[in-house]
């Protein structure tokens, strides 16, 4: 399918991406996908993803057939790092913009497709999309994640998770300065009742529990450490929403974009920062730590400086 759009003038100085995101109806991760394969031309050349649109600029936009959406794709992951390789499970740093597995609508990449490029052979339990995957983190978060190499880890890392054994723990840059510096949010969550996109604190949501502790104010935003007892879907960030204290960039839940825009933000600041877990052959504890990329560090780099 080919489309010529025209580009319209409340659009004009958009970054491409979002701008066409906007124009077609699509999510903003499927037209970094069509740009980065060349698939969008502004005067017969591809353009880059954080170009500026121009009012009244043409685009020409190519959507190919796309793969069965559940097709596990063997792909070179840029930024997926290996933390721990173990002969029952490999520990990844999962770069934002990756998927954890296949599903419809998705089409980026994957850790799962990813760890196939790099070699990997992982646990073959549960459907093929999703082999070893023992729990998930979003596309727009970065950090540490562990995979399943091996049926017994499978097996033992998916109860451990069911059980809450496991330690997740988050780092997070939210607005504003959270009263009290630490605490407990203790608050059911759902689909968000007029977007499906969305989640939300809501009556009949599902139990979720989210501990925190300041570990840094700067003003306008604060550096907080965040402990799950639960893993519901968007969880820190539907829960310091709520607080009126959205991570720092998330604009999909009420962020300042002003303050995104200082810090250089084009996500959520929000980071899967350790994870701790026992060995699924020895019991074992083990800790596995990942550092934060360069946009959050960057953002944080700036709130330190005093310049936001």
């Amino acid at each position: 399918m080919s489309e010529r759009l025209v580009v319209p003038d409340e659009l004009d100085g958009s970054r491409v991406d979002a701008g066409l995101a906007k124009l077609m109806g699509m999510s903003r991760s499927l037209a970094a996908t069509l740009i980065a394969e060349g698939n969008v031309l502004s005067g017969g050349k591809p353009v880059g993803k954080s170009a500026k649109l121009t009012s009244g600029a043409v685009l020409h936009v190519t959507v190919p057939e796309r793969r069965d959406p559940l097709e596990v794709v063997e792909e070179v992951v840029e930024g997926l790092k290996i933390l721990l390789d173990d002969d029952d499970f490999v520990v990844v740093d999962k770069p934002v913009g990756v998927a954890a597995h296949p599903s419809p609508g998705w089409v980026g990449p994957t850790v799962v497709g990813g760890l196939a490029g790099a070699g990997y052979r992982i646990s073959t339990s549960g459907s093929p999309e999703r082999a070893g995957i023992v729990h998930r983190l979003d596309v727009g978060t970065s950090g540490v994640m562990v995979v399943a190499k091996s049926e017994q880890a499978y097996t033992a890392l998916k109860r451990a998770f069911k059980e809450r054994t496991v330690d997740k723990v988050y780092h997070a840059v939210v607005q504003g300065l959270p009263d009290p510096l630490q605490g407990t949010i203790d608050a059911p969550i759902g689909r968000h009742p007029g977007h499906d996109w969305r989640f939300a604190v809501i009556e009949d949501g599902r139990p979720s529990v989210t501990h925190y502790e300041v570990l840094e104010a700067f003003g306008k935003a604060s550096l907080v450490e965040v402990h799950l007892e639960t893993g519901r879907t968007h969880q820190i960030r539907v829960h310091f929403a709520a607080l009126r204290h959205p991570c720092a960039g998330d604009l999909t839940y009420g962020a300042d974009p002003r303050l995104a825009a200082t810090l250089g933000l084009t996500r959520q600041w929000l980071h899967a920062r350790q994870l701790g877990f026992d060995h699924p052959r020895t019991g074992e504890r083990v800790t596995v730590t990942s550092d934060y990329p360069e946009d959050l560090a960057y953002a944080l780099e700036v709130l330190e400086s005093g310049k936001a």
